[in-house]
């Protein structure tokens, strides 16, 4: 990890698209604005942690498993041949 000292509107690049600006320090709260192109997704971490549960859950599910319970519930599906 890279840990670097900054004051108010000073900025940091991060490769030649992200800037990260110190906005504003109020105790010990810090802003940061973030200037990143649109094909660069910038949440903050426990958004990003929720984003990828959510993923993951949903990765989870068995396609069959919907086509399944539809069939069931479908009155061929019950009547005997």
């Amino acid at each position: 990890m890279l840990v670097l000292s900054r004051h108010r509107d000073e900025s940091i690049m991060i490769g030649d698209d992200v800037v990260v600006t110190i906005v504003d320090i109020r105790g010990d709260k810090v802003r940061l604005g973030i200037a990143a192109p649109q094909n660069i997704p910038v949440h903050r971490q426990e958004v990003y942690e929720a984003i990828k549960r959510e993923n993951a859950r949903a990765g989870k599910l068995d396609p069959s498993d919907t086509k399944q319970d539809s069939a069931d519930s479908s009155p061929a599906a019950n009547s005997d041949p």
